[in-house]
């Protein structure tokens, strides 16, 4: 059974989970053939292995404290910060402390 994704003119509620960010768990937005849209959670200490997309993504942060790992650097991302990468480029990322993240992913660049 595959997961509700938003269908073009849905409203989607991104704001701050705040007291139910403790027991969130990531989930998908919408995706399309062009476009994914992640609402990502990480608890303190959990992270997200190295890894790689072929097109450009931005990663938002709603809430929390989360390092980013790319471009041979750790940035340390808070609420209301926002991130872009291009295409294919490593990246990691490191719950501070519980955090969400708005991840959108160009897809299928040519």
């Amino acid at each position: 059974m595959s997961l509700p994704h938003a269908s073009s003119g849905d409203l989607v509620d991104v704001r701050p989970l705040d007291e139910r960010l403790k027991g969130a768990i990531s989930t998908a937005v919408l995706r399309t053939d062009r476009l994914e849209v992640m609402r990502i959670v990480l608890h303190a200490g959990k992270s997200m292995p190295e890894h790689q997309v072929p097109g450009e993504l931005t990663i938002q942060c709603i809430e929390g404290v989360v390092d980013l790992h790319a471009h041979g650097k750790v940035t340390s991302m808070q609420m209301d910060e926002l991130v872009y990468l291009g295409p294919a480029v490593p990246h990691a990322l490191v719950a501070v402390e519980d955090a969400s993240l708005l991840v959108t992913v160009l897809r299928n660049q040519q």
